[in-house]
């Protein structure tokens, strides 16, 4: 089964943690999905690797008080700069 899903989507050179990585998602779906292969198994694994790198994006960066006040001072600047300039 593997094998078929490597060679039905060639990739570009990868490691062997990325290969180790899929080999484990891929047994994950066939055990969820019975060894059923379908259009639907393709679909849940595109969506949970998607899912997976939202995530990553959406962390929060923790920040201490100092840069709170630096972000929000910017921000007041720039409110105040933009109103400066709506009534010129």
């Amino acid at each position: 089964m593997q094998d078929e899903l490597k060679s039905s989507f060639p990739t570009l050179p990868y490691s062997e943690e990325q290969d180790e990585r899929f080999h484990q998602d891929v047994r994950d779906i066939e055990r969820r999905y019975q060894g059923r292969w379908d259009v639907n198994m393709l679909a849940d694994y595109c969506w949970m690797l998607r899912r997976e790198t939202e995530d990553s994006k959406r962390k929060r960066a923790r920040r201490g008080v100092k840069e709170k006040k630096k972000r929000f001072h910017r921000q007041k600047e720039y409110t105040c700069s933009v109103k400066y300039i709506m009534k010129e």
